[in-house]
């Protein structure tokens, strides 16, 4: 008759950098707050979620103000549609800055430049490029504009754990990247 073991086999995470819990917890409501924070900050990278978190908050108040305009449309109230027209607008300056910013980072959070951006202004084929580029994935570790948000590969070269525990993190004086 075969057991059960009692306790799942884990496979070791080998030379691995252990995982990040504090990325797990990562919602709308932390996304939005950092956006906002860096409200016209154009280096760095941003994570995915706080991209299209503020793309989908966008979306959800866009809605909103056009569902407030339907009543106003329909009675033919001029001066509702002005009061909607004026809180879009305002709404639209508001986010403007921000969202090119968060753009700007989440290109460079994928390895590539902000001037990217305007692949947009290519007829169609343009906005697909730069959706795709968008929702790709972290590049792991530092790249030209920082860390990595998520904080995985950022700690490549001074990674100590119990398989390797003789290695220690490069004095100031050794250059920790000299085989690059």
């Amino acid at each position: 008759m075969e057991t059960i073991p009692s306790q799942p086999e884990y496979r070791s995470r080998r030379n691995r950098e252990p995982f990040k819990k504090e990325s797990d917890a990562y919602g709308i409501k932390d996304s939005l707050k950092d956006v906002f924070n860096k409200y016209a900050v154009f280096t760095g990278r941003s994570r995915r979620s706080e991209y299209w978190f503020l793309v989908l908050f966008n979306v959800l108040v866009v809605f909103g103000l056009y569902l407030l305009l339907i009543p106003f449309a329909v009675n033919q109230s001029e001066d509702g549609l002005i009061l909607i027209l004026i809180l879009w607008s305002l709404y639209m300056l508001t986010v403007f800055i921000p969202s090119l910013a968060v753009t700007v980072r989440r290109l460079h959070d994928t390895g590539r430049s902000g001037w990217n951006y305007f692949l947009s202004l290519i007829p169609f084929v343009g906005s697909i490029i730069l959706i795709i580029y968008l929702a790709e994935d972290s590049q792991p570790g530092h790249n030209n504009w920082g860390p990595n948000p998520k904080g995985i590969g950022n700690n490549i070269f001074n990674f100590k754990s119990e398989n390797n525990p003789s290695y220690s993190q490069p004095s100031y004086e050794e250059d920790a990247f000299k085989d690059f």
